[in-house]
């Protein structure tokens, strides 16, 4: 399988290859037209939209957006390319919108991060209700602030991967393998410079978004929300995960869409996610629509401890790259290199992996949700 075509080496060449399935699009749906928004202070940073409406009438849209976590959106925008050439043919345009986007944090993906020019997880910038939020929210992170921080520049990563192991294997002892996780996954709005830090204001790519979301459930009677990321979940393997706002238990929608790897987090454990965010202004403001929004995660690590270890090291030496620095250039390549492994691998079986597994997902999805005009008409890139 030729992957070039599909991933891309630099935010721009993306971008321009998504900008450059306009035409394909407009073949099925004719009034389909690229819409863009500036973000950040840096010359020609933007979110892109590919948009139109069902050429009859709007009964539902497939919604996907890309690089919520910058450097994920490789992946996710290959996918997107993927879909729109092998699979938006089978689509039934006069019933079914489409919504496309490309890169809502462009900035991350330009630069490699999976934060915004702000230093923020845009998956922790989502807020319904922002008065709801403390900004000492999460107790498990400050008593852990020490491991999330910055602390200096890099001397030695031998030594720091040694020293964070033992910090966070004794923090795992002390505080229970589930507290620290929960300090990751919770997000944290008191640290500016620390990981998972969702913010002290709404960024404007999670406002931009916001406001689609609104649109695609002021326009639509069903919302199909696809949004790709990396790094979770079994090597190689897609992974749905869902909020608990989706009614459907996990067998339920493994059954549903033909998937092994289903998980569920609750919103009180998980603040600011976009897609728990879809939900309560569904639940809120459009009580009468029909909404699927999930996260589908390209697995790189795995899933045992050392994987998870291996995140959070990588997570904090990144950050305190960032911040700090390192006194050897050696370090720095090193940590660098190690993102990339964790969220935009360059191995052929991994990247023919994420193909093949969104293949058959989008597949699964557009069936169980009667988004097809025809199964037959499915192609697929294992016969392009």
């Amino acid at each position: 399988m030729d992957t070039q075509q599909y991933f891309s080496k630099t935010y721009q060449e993306s971008r321009e290859r998504f900008r450059g399935l306009l035409p394909q699009v407009k073949e099925l749906w004719p009034d389909a037209a690229l819409h863009t928004e500036s973000i950040g202070n840096e010359e020609d940073l933007t979110i892109d939209f590919i948009y139109a409406d069902a050429r009859v009438s709007n009964d539902q849209v497939m919604f996907m957006t890309t690089g919520e976590h910058g450097i994920e959106g490789y992946a996710g925008a290959a996918v997107v390319k993927m879909f729109v050439e092998n699979h938006s043919h089978a689509v039934d345009a006069d019933y079914t919108g489409l919504c496309l986007v490309h890169s809502i944090n462009p900035w991350g993906m330009k630069h490699f991060r999976r934060v915004t020019g702000n230093n923020v997880d845009l998956n922790r910038n989502y807020i319904y209700k922002t008065e709801h939020v403390p900004e000492d929210l999460n107790t498990n992170y400050r008593d852990a602030s020490r491991l999330f921080q910055p602390n200096g520049s890099l001397k030695e990563i031998p030594r720091e991967k040694t020293a964070l192991y033992e910090y966070l294997t004794k923090g795992m002892a002390e505080q229970g393998y589930k507290a620290v996780k929960t300090a990751k996954g919770m997000g944290q709005y008191e640290f500016e410079k620390g990981v998972y830090y969702g913010g002290k204001e709404e960024e404007r790519s999670a406002s931009i978004m916001k406001s689609w979301q609104r649109k695609m459930l002021r326009n639509y009677s069903r919302v199909i929300h696809m949004d790709w990321h990396t790094a979770l979940g079994p090597t190689n393997e897609v992974t749905m995960v869902i909020s608990d706002h989706q009614e459907r238990d996990v067998d339920t929608l493994r059954n549903d869409y033909h998937m092994e790897n289903v998980e569920k987090f609750s919103p009180s454990k998980v603040k600011g996610d976009s897609t728990n965010h879809f939900y309560e202004l569904q639940q809120h403001e459009f009580p009468d629509r029909r909404l699927l929004s999930a996260l589908f995660e390209f697995g790189t690590f795995g899933t045992d401890r050392e994987a998870e270890l291996r995140e959070f090291t990588t997570i904090i030496l990144e950050n305190e790259l960032y911040w700090e620095g390192a006194e050897r250039e050696e370090d720095r390549r090193w940590i660098l290199q190690e993102l990339r492994n964790m969220f935009y691998p360059v191995e052929q079986e991994w990247r023919e992996a994420v193909l093949t597994e969104a293949e058959k997902v989008i597949v699964s999805v557009m069936k169980h949700e009667n988004m097809m005009k025809d199964a037959s008409a499915v192609s697929s890139i294992r016969k392009a």
